[in-house]
């Protein structure tokens, strides 16, 4: 398949199938937000509100209106989100709770940034799509609030203890990059531009040359952490995602050396993270070869696929070079064949190694409206800038 092929199929699967799935199931109008806990016919199997999803939802809905098309009914949907946020998203200290009741009531808090940083995302998308300049002002004072609670846990509740090594989690420079980057493109502040200079170089002290990959967590200090399993870590598809949000921060600061990294990442993660045997990307791998904490490892999942099909598209449109091709249909091809549900529209999320469907939902407090639609959409943009 050349490009034209695939972006015909993913404006298909993301106009059809997967957008209508989350406006005709996920819609709170009684109580407002969204349901993200969903069977495969919709069916909503638990009623919480994870604010992490409330505010990934926002995001995508504002930005499906501003990029792909501005239909009335996706601007009210993230209106329903951000109404919903705003009123009940929040501690008395500012602080984003995890999850909700479906009513707003607190249910969950987690000592962790990355409720806020979704909502910080959603608040900032809709404040673009609308004007609103109260929702952008709230989005810059929460991104500066966001990388003091990144630097200093403490600020959040997580005490700091003896034993432990003072270390840097690749997911919070990604989504500290994510952040800035979507503030520089809209406000002449340097203040932003250093933060993704700063992102960039933090994202490349995670980068394991002998096997190609990024690490998903180094010592603060430059520590060998190789005894401890977190030491060992790697995520196929959170190396995958790192690649492609590097790419989009080094369009904006040009590194040609960290262009290559990006690239190298990308081949070491398809490489290494690909199972020889059923295909398919695995979740999690020890780059000793030992076993992983974490039990779901060798399962499949959706958002590390999804992620891929996006970075192998971004890939070739930039260097067209005919391998990230083969790649893409290889992905593609497993995607196709074993997430996307032709019945009820959307993806399901779990399959065990050897791809059977582990799990019939399509939403649940990890899973929302936004990684399928965001690869599906970014492919779409990549494509069409590709076609000149």
């Amino acid at each position: 398949m050349m490009l034209e092929a695939y972006a015909e199929r993913y404006r298909r699967d993301l106009v059809d199938a997967v957008i209508p799935f989350w406006l005709r199931h996920a819609l709170d109008h009684e109580h407002g937000g969204y349901f993200t806990c969903l069977d495969r016919d919709g069916t909503v199997y638990d009623s919480r509100k994870y604010m992490w999803l409330q505010g990934r939802a926002v995001w995508m809905f504002a930005r499906l209106y501003r990029e792909l098309e501005p239909r009335d009914e996706w601007l009210a949907a993230a209106r329903l989100g951000v109404d919903f946020i705003r009123r009940y998203g929040r501690d008395a200290e500012g602080r984003i709770f995890f999850s909700l009741t479906r009513e707003g009531q607190p249910f969950f808090f987690q000592r962790k940034p990355y409720a806020a940083v979704f909502v910080q995302m959603g608040l900032f998308e809709y404040g673009l799509a609308t004007g609103d300049p109260a929702c952008l002002d709230e989005a810059v004072a929460l991104f500066w609030r966001i990388v003091a609670w990144i630097e200093q846990p403490t600020l959040l509740g997580r005490p700091v203890l003896p034993g432990q090594v003072a270390v840097s989690q690749l997911a919070d420079r990604l989504v500290v990059g994510m952040m800035a980057l979507e503030l520089a493109r809209q406000f002449d502040d340097p203040r932003y531009d250093e933060v993704l200079r700063t992102t960039v170089d933090g994202v490349l002290r995670h980068y394991d040359a002998t096997h190609r990959v990024f690490r998903e967590v180094v010592a603060h200090d430059g520590r060998d952490l190789t005894a401890l399993p977190e030491g060992r870590l790697f995520s196929p598809g959170h190396t995958i995602e790192t690649v492609w949000i590097l790419l989009h921060m080094l369009a904006r600061n040009p590194d040609a050396q960290a262009q290559q990294v990006a690239f190298a990442a990308l081949a070491g993660a398809l490489e290494l993270g690909w199972d020889a045997q059923y295909d398919g990307l695995f979740y999690f791998m020890d780059l000793a070869g030992r076993p992983t904490l974490q039990l779901e490892a060798t399962m499949k999942l959706w958002w590390p696929h999804a992620e891929a099909i996006y970075a192998l598209v971004l890939a070739y449109t930039l260097t067209r070079e005919a391998h990230w091709l083969t790649w893409l249909e290889r992905v593609d091809r497993y995607t196709y064949t074993h997430f996307v549900d032709p019945v009820h529209g959307e993806w399901f999320g779990y399959c065990d190694r050897r791809g059977d469907l582990a799990l019939t939902s399509k939403g649940g407090n990890y899973k929302g409206f936004f990684h399928v639609p965001r690869a599906l959409l970014f492919s779409l943009q990549a494509i069409d800038r590709d076609k000149g």
